[in-house]
């Protein structure tokens, strides 16, 4: 089932405009989340808001928004106060200008979203702007209501659509200078140089993200496996010492040598793993009286679950 639009509005450039659709281009949905329960009943545990001083509940008409002052003083502001001065979305996102995407520092970088034609018409209006951007060679940003807050958004053409990238405002971004004025300045040797170029030079390849596991995640789904089939916890293992080594040079030279030792990631039955597309979840087991998340049999106790696929190259 495709997911449903957060935004549809207009996207203007002058005097051209299309229907668009907003969509989240990521998701925390299939990270294996927790719930509370109580260890006495296996209830879930349930939170009610309470007065900080009489420990009564208070219903939700009677709550309000306030901000703090000093220790017991609020400015309290109600809901029709915040809908006046909330910013009455256009439902359009207007392109003001175009930038270098090289100006856009990635501090200011928030979340991405997917733009789309929404509907039959405007696709070759959406076209041109896409088009226009991408010939151009540049970032369009732009303004859009969300939640009654007004975002800047940055556009670039990404295949057959666009790609919105919300921004911070300034105000969000701390200085560098607080944290990086204490670093002393250090004169580095030719020798070390060249010797960390070395260990660059080994580990060097191209960015592919299908190659790296969420091992806290897998180890998650593990412990889940492991619980439901009746199995104990697999024993730690104990963390790898990362050995004395006090001289600096000493250090770049034993990583060189590491770098070249290491070896190609190893495969199940020496067969490339297979490309997993769906997210984590579709891992753990099936729950009795069949779910759909699940897609592999439930093993036996006295055996050790079975992964859906064999294990990427683990992020290091």
């Amino acid at each position: 089932m495709a997911p449903r639009a957060n935004w549809k509005g207009f996207l203007r450039l002058s005097l051209v405009t299309c229907p668009v659709a907003l969509y989240p281009a990521t998701s925390d949905t299939e990270k294996v989340s927790f719930n509370q329960i109580n260890r006495k009943t296996g209830h879930r545990i349930k939170y009610a808001k309470v007065d900080a001083d009489t420990g009564e509940e208070v219903a939700a008409e009677d709550i309000m928004k306030g901000f703090k002052i000093d220790t017991d003083t609020y400015v309290e502001v109600s809901k029709d106060e915040l809908d006046d001065i909330a910013l009455e979305s256009t439902r359009t996102i207007e392109i003001d200008e175009f930038v270098p995407k090289t100006d856009i520092d990635n501090r200011y970088l928030i979340r991405p979203y997917y733009l789309v034609p929404d509907g039959k018409v405007g696709h070759d209006a959406f076209a041109v702007i896409r088009e226009t951007i991408r010939g151009m060679n540049k970032v369009a940003i732009g303004r859009v209501v969300l939640t009654n807050r007004e975002h800047i958004i940055a556009l670039e053409p990404l295949g057959k659509g666009l790609m919105g990238t919300l921004l911070r405002y300034p105000y969000e971004v701390r200085s560098e200078k607080e944290y990086f004025d204490d670093i002393q300045d250090v004169k580095v040797t030719k020798d070390m140089l060249d010797l960390a170029r070395h260990i660059v030079e080994q580990k060097s390849g191209s960015f592919k993200p299908g190659q790296f596991e969420d091992r806290y995640e897998s180890a998650l789904i593990d412990l889940i496996n492991r619980k439901r089939s009746g199995l104990r916890p697999a024993a730690k293992a104990a963390p790898k010492s990362g050995g004395n080594v006090i001289n600096l040079m000493d250090a770049l030279k034993r990583s060189l040598a590491g770098a070249k030792q290491s070896p190609a990631p190893a495969r199940a039955n020496g067969k490339k793993p297979k490309k997993r597309v769906e997210g984590q979840r579709e891992m753990l087991l099936p729950i009795s009286g069949g779910g759909k998340r699940a897609v592999r049999e439930e093993p036996k106790k006295t055996e050790k679950p079975v992964r859906a696929a064999a294990r990427s190259k683990k992020a290091g």
